[in-house]
């Protein structure tokens, strides 16, 4: 889950660079398709950004967070080292000193419309790209983060930037990762503006790196989805997740060290080794969520990252609402089953810190329910997964 809050930060833009920035800057080029002019603005070494931007791009910063608690006795988030309490008090903190936190993304007005803000990363999975050596789709995981944020306000993704970080410049290795970060791009529709690419040696281990990513998006101020209308009766939908996308992995981590398997290992049942399905790049979701905002009807919209349906989807409804949710109404990934055998892990735990199948879930009108339904298709299925009910809080049947 993320929580939004408008904060002063002054970007430190110093980076260290070796005789391969050359190389670095001619295959950026190479992939985005533009000159050496445009890599240029990726700040190698240095970018002009005026006061304006940084205002729009860093006045939202973003807390993870999950629940601890699993009456199972299994495994839990707080296990794996992600304190749900630690999390909360510090928003509780920020919120004496910003208002306006609990959002998606954040909304800075702009004539008759809004510019819409996200910025995230993509955690621990980055462990288990540097452990199977899968790093072509984690930029698609990086972009997934933060333009399905801001385009839960009905936003359409502007542009993006992204910060690569590591201790030495692998030119190949970042070059594979940077062909994700323009993929999720040209997925969501958005230009690669520029970015950061900072060397620091000795800060991060041999071979490893940091990703970050921001997003701007913009919507008509009489066209925001802000969950205002969402009335007691509407109905639930649910766009398929890929697996687990980018949350949970400290979580999904603890139970593979548990399980002694190997991510080599063939996932039970599947295919794919548990690698493949644990790197199975995050669903970007723009595209088809504009679409279904075009069709009217749509009230509200929940991405479902870290704290799952229980902690994200009350955060788009009016004081007095919650949701119940049919928990038989979608197919769970085999992924998920997995996880929650081998770790013993909760129902209530599995579904307050991962998608279990459901990525970006949109609060429509009945009517609107039924003609998303009925033109719902095998590539871009559509899952009635609960409806909107009087009292708080998400209830499981």
């Amino acid at each position: 889950m993320t929580t939004s809050f408008r904060a002063n930060i002054e970007p430190q833009c110093s980076t260290i660079f070796t005789a391969s920035k050359q190389q670095y800057i001619a295959r950026f080029s190479k992939f985005c398709g533009k000159p050496t002019s445009y890599a240029l603005s990726r700040k190698l070494p240095s970018l002009s950004v005026t006061d304006e931007l940084k205002r729009i791009l860093l006045k939202n910063r973003v807390v993870s967070m999950s629940s601890n608690v699993n009456e199972s006795g299994g495994l839990t988030y707080k296990d794996a080292g992600v304190d749900i309490d630690a999390g909360s008090e510090l928003v509780r903190r920020i919120a004496k000193m910003a208002p306006g936190i609990g959002g998606f993304g954040g909304l800075y007005p702009l004539g008759d419309s809004y510019l819409v803000a996200g910025t995230d990363g993509v955690g621990t999975k980055l462990k288990l790209a540097f452990e199977t050596g899968i790093h072509e789709t984690i930029g698609i995981d990086l972009v997934a983060m933060s333009v399905n944020d801001i385009v839960t306000s009905g936003a359409k993704p502007l542009f993006f930037l992204d910060y690569f970080a590591t201790s030495c410049l692998d030119v190949d290795l970042a070059e594979r990762v940077i062909k994700g970060i323009v993929d999720g791009c040209q997925q969501s529709d958005c230009a690669l503006l520029g970015g950061e690419t900072a060397e620091m040696p000795g800060f991060y281990a041999d071979g490893e790196y940091d990703l970050s990513g921001f997003a701007v998006g913009i919507v008509k101020k009489d066209s925001v989805i802000d969950g205002k209308h969402i009335q007691a009766g509407d109905v639930l939908l649910g766009l398929p997740s890929s697996g687990v996308h980018s949350n949970g992995f400290s979580l999904v981590r603890r139970v593979l060290s548990q399980s002694g398997c190997s991510l080599k290992d063939k996932l039970s049942g599947e295919a794919v080794t548990l690698g493949e399905a644990f790197m199975a790049p995050t669903v970007i979701y723009v595209k088809q969520v504009l679409h279904l905002i075009g069709k009217g009807g749509v009230k509200g919209i929940a991405h479902i990252t870290g704290g799952g349906f229980t902690d994200n989807i009350p955060r788009v409804f009016p004081e007095g609402l919650g949701a119940a949710i049919n928990t038989d109404s979608w197919p769970v990934p085999p992924v998920f089953k997995w996880m929650q055998e081998v770790g013993k892990i909760d129902d209530s735990e599995m579904r307050r810190t991962f998608n279990m199948g459901i990525g970006m879930v949109l609060v429509v009108s009945p009517e609107a329910a039924l003609r998303i339904l009925g033109d719902a298709t095998g590539a871009n299925p559509v899952y009635r997964i609960g409806e909107v009910v009087t009292g708080e809080g998400v209830s499981y049947r």
